[in-house]
Order: C-alpha cells, then structure tokens, then sequence
C-alpha cells in the first residue's frame, strides 16, 4: 500500500434500533491511520420502512427478496440525496453496510438489504457492500465486523464498547482482536418506551424511577447465551426467542419502569462482566447518550469509561464501514477470524463498478 495515500469515503449504516441511516463523509490517510469526519448526517425512515423493517426478520425468503429489490433503490435515493443537499462532488466510493433482515449464524445464514447492484443507479458511484454473508460461508459469525476498524483507528483503548441495538465489545488478547455480542439492549429500551408512547427512554428516566424485579433479573441472568465462549453474535430472532417471553410475562404484574430498570441492571451487569479493570473503554452507539445507562455501568466497574463528542458516537460505525470498504478496494484483509471465527482472515465486500449507462 502506497502511504501517505488520501482517500474519500462515504460510509453508510442502517442498524437494528431503526434510527435511521447513518451517512458520513470520511478522509481516510493510510500508514499512519488517520481519519477525518468531513459531513455527517442521520436521515430517518418514513413511518412505512420502520414498520417493514421491524418485522422483516419474520418474513419467508422469497418477500424478503422482494423487499430488498425496493429497499436498494430506497437506500440509493438517500446516499443520492445525501451526496446533492451537501454538493459532494469528489468520494472515491460508497462503502454500505444495509440492513440487517437475518442473522442467523448457527444455521449458515445472514442477509443484509441493500446490497444489490442497483443501489448505485441514481448516485453512479464504485460501491463496496455485503461484507457478511462471505464470512458466514466461510464458518464465520459474519459479526461483529467493526472490531478491524477500532484495531486501525482507535488503538490508544484497551476496549471498544458499542451501545446499539445490541451490545458488543472488542479488544486485543494474547496479540489477536476478539470481540463479541454481550447481550441486547436499545432494542429492548425501545421496546419497552414505545409502550408508553416513546420512542426510546431519554437518558434513562423510565428506568431510573422503577425498581428490580428479582425473578426477571434472575432469569434474565441465566440465559444459555452468556455462558458460550467467543466468538458469538446476536440476531432480532434470538430477542424473540430468549428476551421478549421473559419480559411480556414479567409485565403482566409489573409496571413498564421496573421491567426497565430490571433488564437494565441485567445489561449493566452482562456488560460489566466483559471489563477489566484496568481497561480504558471507549464507549459509542446510542446508548451512550442514555446518562442513567452510562452512569449505572460506571458504578459496577473500575475501568475507566470515556464518552468521546456527539459525532463519534453517533457515526463511529458508519466511519468504520467505510474503512471496510477502503480494505476491500487495497485488498487488505477486513474480516478477523479471531473475531468471527471463520476458518481465516479474509477480505470481504461485493463491489459494484460505475455503470457509464446510468
């Protein structure tokens, strides 16, 4: 790799709390590493989408197949938008991650809307995306993928920790980067939030007013998941099986703030658990705007917990995708089968020319 090379770099991120798709503008130098966020930006999904992707991971194959073709374009018209509103006229590639319809590693099985060929048809530019489904083919977990970016780009902390949908850590051990889903949690907040008519529990006020529910915490505590080693990742459908049971039954006799804060103390302690204490943490995803969240993992933990700005938080995925991207097109590896356990490290993304057609 040629060093002190510039590249520009859109990366585009969709995650299971259905926020909205993260788009941010990145400057990417090589050897040194560094990076600069140039143009971020969150566009919401219409009410249509939110409720289409929410259930998506119950549909049969064939109409999610269906849904993609639409969601593609979907996706293409936003980065399309993105790229215009703020008169971008000089990005190497788009680097996207879609979103996550299925996940289901066990069974050889994942996919991600929004990586057909078509998503370049209204912006024209190279596009990398799908980085999962060729890890999973391989043996691999096809997730987390985001712990080669913090190696290359945030190696000062001994861990990363990301509060999105669900939680997952990364780290150096023994000279290799492991990294794992710990356990769910805005996903299940949000549950939680929109039956009293929220979208999510600001800063953790529902939670902070309720109490533990000592069979909930148990239970919860117990669950199979928490005992397997890494490498292990999470799906919607395992939320189904394992979390959403627990925590309907438990709302039958209590109220929506004691199920939060009980599930809650529950992900604070799962967490807490995959800390050391001397780690230094840097912690992004959503989650870490939720100051009862931090704040209660602070008090069960000696590690040091750093909030970095608003932006990092909100588009450190985004950013790392489109360093994945960046990897794909410099064929340097981008999947670690320390991290997945695929059979080897491997370079992962399709990538999707300039069609001069178009």
């Amino acid at each position: 790799m040629e060093e002190n090379k510039t590249y520009r770099v859109l990366g585009v991120m969709s995650g299971t709390s259905l926020d909205g798709v993260d788009l941010a503008l990145i400057e990417f130098k090589t050897r040194p590493w560094k990076y600069d966020l140039l143009k971020t930006a969150t566009l919401r999904y219409p009410e249509n989408w939110i409720k289409t992707l929410s259930n998506i991971h119950k549909k049969e194959i064939k109409k999610i197949v269906e849904i993609d073709t639409s969601y593609t374009l979907f996706l293409g018209k936003l980065i399309d938008y993105f790229i215009n509103y703020n008169k971008i006229d000089n990005i190497d590639f788009v680097c996207s991650h879609g979103h996550t319809a299925i996940h289901r590693p066990y069974e050889g099985m994942t996919y991600q809307l929004g990586n057909l060929s078509t998503i370049n048809k209204y912006y024209n530019l190279k596009t990398i995306c799908d980085f999962r489904k060729q890890d999973v083919d391989n043996g691999g977990q096809g997730a987390p993928l985001v712990p080669i970016g913090d190696k290359i780009l945030f190696p000062k902390y001994s861990a990363c920790l990301n509060f999105g949908g669900f939680a997952n850590i990364s780290r150096q051990l023994n000279g290799k980067t492991i990294a794992y889903d710990i356990c769910s949690t805005n996903l299940i907040f949000n549950y939680l939030a929109k039956k009293k008519s929220m979208s999510y529990d600001k800063n953790g006020i529902l939670a902070k007013s309720g109490n533990i529910i000592a069979e909930l915490f148990n239970r919860l505590n117990n669950i199979y998941f928490y005992n397997l080693p890494h490498p292990k990742s999470l799906g919607v459908e395992w939320n189904e099986k394992n979390i959403y049971p627990l925590i309907n039954k438990s709302l039958i006799n209590n109220s929506i703030e004691d199920v939060m804060r009980t599930y809650l103390e529950h992900a604070v302690l799962k967490i807490s658990q995959s800390l050391k204490n001397d780690d230094t943490v840097l912690v992004t995803g959503g989650g870490a705007h939720n100051k009862f969240l931090v704040s209660s993992l602070k008090s069960k933990t000696q590690a040091k917990i750093i909030i970095p700005s608003k932006e990092l938080i909100d588009y450190k995925e985004a950013l790392i995708f489109g360093l994945l991207g960046l990897l794909r097109v410099l064929n340097i590896n981008n999947c670690l089968s320390s991290v997945t356990g695929s059979k080897n490290d491997h370079c992962s993304g399709n990538i999707f020319e300039v069609n001069s057609n178009k």
